[in-house]
C-alpha cells in the first residue's frame, strides 16, 4: 500500500470485551471490516484478554493490541480512530461508559470519544435470560447512550439468544454515523 493509501484509509477502533462472544466475533469483525477498507486497531478490556489471541490479532491488524492505558508522556502507538466499534459489548462496559466511569482504558476511549462526538456502534451481546439483560439500569443506559449520539445495537428478538448482530450490519451503521457527520474518508494531515 503506497503512502497516500495509508492516508485515506479510515481508522476504525474495534474494542472487544470480555465474554466468549468475542472468540467468535473479534477476529471475523477485523477481517471484516478490513475488506472494506478500514485500517482496524484492536482495543481490549483487561477481562477481554482472556478471550483473544492478542499476538494473531495484532499480526492480522498490523498494530499491537491495547488494554491498559499509556503514560501520559508516552506516544501513542495507534493512529486516532475516525470511528470506533464496540464489538462484543459487555454489561460492565456499558453501564461504566454511559456512568462516564473510566475504569479501563477501553471504557475511556469510549467516554473520550462520545464526549468528542465522534461516531461509535456497540452490540452488547448477553445471554437473553440472564437476568442482566433486562436489568433496568442495562435498558436505561442504552437508551441513554443512543440519546447522547453513540448507537447501541440492542434487539435480541432479531438478533437471537446473545444478541449476535451480523457485522456487516454493525459497520454499516459505522459508516451510516460517518455519513451523517459528512466524514467519507481520512484526510491526509497538514
Amino acid at each position: 500500500m503506497s503512502e497516500r493509501d495509508q492516508y485515506h484509509r479510515r481508522v476504525l477502533y474495534l474494542i472487544a470485551c470480555g465474554s466468549s462472544s468475542a472468540i467468535e466475533m473479534v477476529e471475523p469483525g477485523v477481517r471484516a471490516a478490513q475488506i472494506v477498507g478500514w485500517d482496524v486497531c484492536v482495543i481490549t478490556t483487561p477481562m477481554g484478554r482472556q478471550f483473544l489471541n492478542m499476538p494473531c490479532l495484532a499480526h492480522l491488524t498490523g498494530h499491537p493490541v491495547r488494554s491498559e492505558y499509556k503514560q501520559w508522556d508516552f506516544p501513542d502507538v495507534l493512529p486516532r480512530a475516525d470511528a470506533i466499534l464496540v464489538y462484543p459489548a459487555s454489561f460492565r462496559t456499558i453501564n461504566n461508559w454511559a456512568a462516564g466511569n473510566s475504569d479501563t482504558a477501553a471504557v475511556g476511549l469510549l467516554c473520550e470519544y462520545l464526549g468528542l462526538g465522534m461516531p461509535i456502534v456497540a452490540v452488547p451481546c448477553l445471554r437473553t435470560g440472564s437476568g442482566l439483560d433486562t436489568h433496568p439500569i442495562f435498558r436505561e443506559n442504552i437508551r441513554r447512550l443512543n440519546e447522547w449520539g453513540a448507537r447501541v445495537l440492542y434487539d435480541p428478538v432479531r438478533w437471537g439468544l446473545r444478541n449476535q448482530v451480523p457485522i456487516e450490519v454493525a459497520l454499516q451503521e459505522v459508516d451510516h454515523l460517518l455519513s451523517a457527520k459528512g466524514v467519507t474518508e481520512k484526510q491526509p494531515d497538514a
